[in-house]
């Protein structure tokens, strides 16, 4: 039997199981204590507004991610289901105190960046709108930005063989920069860039004979066009001459003129004569018994008639002389 004053031996306290019990429930109240807070900020006990989005692909979502409206987080990711359709159904819970941010009209987005997670993003434009109803269905536009590097990769790919189909030796770069190099060489030669530009020296000589002998053309076309003025001034001089002679004070018309007034007075004493004449037949008609009177006083009258036509003779030849564009009709006999 071992005393209890033996050395190394010490008795436990006689409260030692309470104080043991104590702790224990002192660590289980803590620890319930702890998740009751925790699920209260959490919004567990919070009111809610259940809230279904609908997307084709739910990758990169899970339990507990947040909604967010402007950078704020408004509602929590509950539950993921599959539906028969083969789409996924996201049961969000939000708090009847942000629900006031989710309208009719409201549009639901599926970000997946390269770095970093998911991200389901509300966005409404008019908060007038009606309030968006609990439980209600709407569809998510998704925007998955590594659904695009395939497509990234095959372009920078293909860019990257054209590159290098270019810069290669027999490549359209190089054959490209050799025709540089050509064409900088012929601009270097004795006719410069006309030289580059045609692609030899006897081309570029050509043009510029070809442009000499187009000035020296141009000369000559000059001393021409001095000669045709010239000739031309003489015209006008002559034609001048020729206006003032014919259309000018003394000229022909004027002189025409004067044979024509003439004319017409000749030709009036010529109606008279033959009033004369009418008057004498008819006196010859009524009286036959004064024919050798009338006949004497018809050879007087037709001495004046043929005076008279010699006047008219005389005026034409002399309207003949004096117009300018007169004709010799007569023959010279040597």
């Amino acid at each position: 039997m071992i005393s209890d004053k033996e050395p190394g031996f010490t008795l436990l306290p006689k409260d030692l199981e309470f104080k043991v019990k104590l702790l224990l429930i002192l660590t289980v109240a803590t620890a319930i204590a702890f998740v009751l807070y925790v699920m209260y900020a959490r919004g567990v006990f919070e009111p809610t507004q259940r809230l279904i989005l609908v997307v084709d692909n739910a990758e990169g979502v899970s339990v507990g991610m947040d909604l967010t409206f402007s950078g704020f987080s408004i509602g929590r990711v509950r539950r993921i289901v599959l539906r028969d359709d083969g789409k996924a159904r996201i049961v969000i819970d939000v708090p009847l105190d942000d629900a006031r941010w989710l309208r009719s009209t409201s549009i639901f987005t599926l970000e997946r960046s390269l770095v970093g997670s998911s991200k389901i993003r509300v966005f409404t434009a008019n908060l007038q709108d009606p309030p968006l109803e609990d439980r209600a269905e709407r569809p998510v536009l998704r925007g998955d930005a590594t659904e695009e590097l395939p497509r990234m990769i095959a372009a920078l790919k293909n860019t990257l063989e054209n590159i290098e189909q270019m810069t290669a030796t027999e490549g359209s770069l190089q054959a490209s920069l050799g025709n540089v190099r050509t064409i900088t060489e012929r601009m270097g030669g004795r006719q410069g860039v006309l030289g580059g530009v045609l692609g030899s020296e006897d081309n570029a000589k050509k043009v510029v004979a070809a442009i000499d002998r187009a000035n020296s053309l141009l000369t000559s076309l000059s001393g021409v066009s001095t000669k045709l003025d010239s000739a031309l001034g003489k015209t006008d001089s002559m034609l001048g001459k020729t206006e003032q002679r014919v259309f000018g004070a003394g000229g022909v018309m004027d002189e025409t003129q004067k044979a024509v007034a003439q004319a017409n007075s000749i030709l009036g004493e010529v109606r008279e004569s033959l009033k004369k004449v009418d008057a004498l037949l008819a006196d010859a008609q009524v009286v036959g018994t004064n024919a050798k009177a009338a006949t004497t006083d018809l050879r007087a009258l037709r001495a004046e008639v043929d005076a008279s036509l010699r006047k008219v003779a005389n005026l034409i030849d002399e309207i003949n002389r004096n117009w300018p564009f007169e004709r010799e009709t007569g023959i010279k006999l040597p």
